[in-house]
Formats: C-alpha cells, structure tokens, sequence
C-alpha cells in the first residue's frame, strides 16, 4: 500500500447561498481510510444538474458543509491492502454512487445503482457513518469497487461527464433497446440530452430526434447526430404532426411539460423515460393514451457499475466526443454561476 496521502481541499459550501457562487476553498474530512479504500488525485470533475441543486437545497435540506461533484477522473495515488483490481498510478473514474449495500435484492440484482442503502458521491453517507464528499477538490478518499478503469485512449476531460450525465442517458437508452429498428426522441438539448443523442446515434437507431422548445440549438442538434428536429413551442400542431412516429423517447428536462403531448408522439407499445428530476410532481395526464397503444412511463437513474464500463468501451470505440467546455478548478465559483445562466455547451468540466 502506497504511503501517499494527498491534502483534502476543495470547494466547500456552508450553506445554500454556495449556489450563486459563494463556495469557499478550505480543508474538509473525508471518510476514514479502510482497506477496501482507495485515494486519487483528481485531475478533472464535471459540474453536473445535481451539484446546483445540492447547492441550494433543492431536494431537501443538504448536509452542510460539503463538496459537491461527481463526475470525477483522476489517478490513484494510494490503494487498501483489500483492493485487488487497482494500484497506484491507474487513472479511474467515479459517478454519483461511491457505495452500496451488496446485500439487498438490487444489489444481488447486480442492479446496484438502486441500492437501499444507496450512498451518494457527495452528501451522502458511507456505510460506516461518515459523510461523503465530492470532486470539486484536489482529492478522493472512498471505495476502490467504484473507481471504474478509465480506457487508455479516451481524454480525461470527455471521460469525466461520462461518469453521470453520460451514463444517466445510456442507461434507458440500453435497457430499452434503442438501436437499429428503433426509433427515438430526445426532449431537451442540455448537457443530459446532448449525450442522449451522440448515444443514440452510436447505438445505430434508425432515426434521432430532438425536441426543444425553440429551434436555437436545431444546428447544434443536427451535428450531435439528430435526424429531425421538432419545436414545440413554433408550432401548435408539432403533436399531432409528428404523432406516433417514434418508440423510445428519453426526457431529460426537469421543468413543466405537456406529458399528454408527449406520449402521442409515441408508437403502440412506446416508452417514455424522466431523467430530469423537477421540484414540482409530473403533469396529469389521460390514461387512455397509455392503454390504447400500450404504452410505459418509465423513469431510470444512473446506472451500474457495468453500465459505466460498456459505456466507456463505447464512447472509445466510436471515438463520441462529448461537448465540453473545460475550465479552471479554480473558476469553480465562476462556473455554477455561468451554469445556472444556461451558458455550457453543453458540459463544463474543471481542471485541476
């Protein structure tokens, strides 16, 4: 076991005013070091939906102070004499879950990603009790079982919003068999839905769609590998027009929407997955609609271990090139700011 044991500091927020951008740079605890443990230094963390929302508060009072990011790459820099499959120098990647029960049914499932006892990257708590922390820092301290081998090949900073927002769209978008024969929609050109249509396309679907409200990013669509474009909001009719001619459609917004609208522009036996988490519940909806085509209403999150590596396997083989926008970890403050505004395009990513 190597001796190295990196400084913990990061970007620290104290309370929900962290996101307008009033994070502080200073020392923060990390778990204790078990032999199943692992530390890295990170070199790259993408700034992710959630990390604004945990800022604030958004879902429910956060567990002050804490370090926020989980889309984190780095290099391990010190392994526990548990750990068999990774050594020191091995650049690896960590999503949003750095723990799981491995007892309960969805862990025995292999389907670990919904865990029980579910412990978040950052504002969450370890199976020993101790708070977790993120990657808005110069270091990780957490289980080795999910630092996930990052392919030689694929860049760091393509790599690190693969970690969430990445695998958060490849997910559904296995499990539901988007591919050739399929055809399938993406609500929403933002850092979820960019990937949706660089996978979807890489999966071989027959046909990609973006749907926005407006049309300002119909050429950024296009180039990420959409087919089509449909804006809602330009045309009153876009519903029925384009009524039953997808099967799979991926929602990644989190604001209101017209659910109803959306299920009519799927097929018999459709799907329509939520991934954007909003604050308020779901539109109603008719449940004639679902039963006369058979359709689902689904939702999904992240996805497992497993999940991660194929889906790294084959942003490299297909050389998917996420849109990234890297920037200093020192600009950390500066970056939630510019996220909230809607600015990426369409991930950022902080450099150490």
């Amino acid at each position: 076991m190597s001796s190295t044991t990196p400084d913990f500091n990061g970007w620290v927020a104290h309370d929900p005013s962290a996101a307008d951008g009033n994070m502080k740079w200073g020392n923060f605890e990390p778990k204790t070091f078990e032999d199943t443990d692992i530390e890295m230094e990170i070199s790259h963390c993408g700034v992710c939906g959630s990390d604004i929302h945990t800022l604030r508060s958004g879902w429910g009072p956060s567990d002050y102070p804490l370090v926020v990011g989980h889309e984190i790459i780095g290099h391990v820099t010190k392994v526990g004499k548990d750990v068999k499959d990774l050594k020191v120098g091995d650049r690896v990647g960590v999503g949003a879950q750095s723990e799981c029960c491995e007892d309960c049914r969805p862990c025995k499932m292999q389907q670990e990603s919904n865990c029980n006892k579910f412990c978040m990257t950052y504002n969450g708590k370890h199976l020993n009790g101790d708070k977790s922390y993120g990657g808005y820092a110069k270091a990780w301290r957490g289980p080795a079982s999910f630092a996930i081998p990052i392919p030689e090949g694929l860049p760091s900073e393509f790599a690190a919003p693969l970690m969430c927002g990445g695998v958060t769209v490849y997910n559904p978008l296995v499990t539901y068999g988007a591919g050739p024969g399929k055809r399938v929609g993406v609500v929403g050109v933002g850092g979820l839905g960019h990937f949706a249509l660089l996978f979807a396309k890489a999966m071989g679907a027959d046909e990609v769609v973006a749907i926005s409200r407006s049309s300002s990013k119909k050429e950024d669509a296009i180039k990420l590998g959409a087919d089509r474009f449909i804006a809602t909001g330009e045309d009153p009719e876009w519903a029925t027009k384009n009524a039953n001619g997808l099967d799979l459609i991926i929602s990644t917004i989190s604001g209101s929407f017209p659910l109803d609208q959306y299920l009519q522009l799927l097929d018999v036996n459709g799907t329509f997955v939520q991934l954007g988490a909003p604050d308020d519940p779901l539109p109603s909806f008719s449940p004639m609609g679902l039963i006369f085509k058979n359709l689902k209403i689904a939702g999904s999150l992240i996805g497992t271990r497993q999940h991660i590596r194929d889906m790294l396997e084959l942003a490299k083989k297909t050389n998917l090139q996420a849109w990234v926008q890297v920037r200093p970890m020192s600009e950390a403050n500066q970056v939630i700011v510019d996220f909230e505004k809607g600015l990426p395009r369409y991930r950022y990513v902080l450099k150490n």
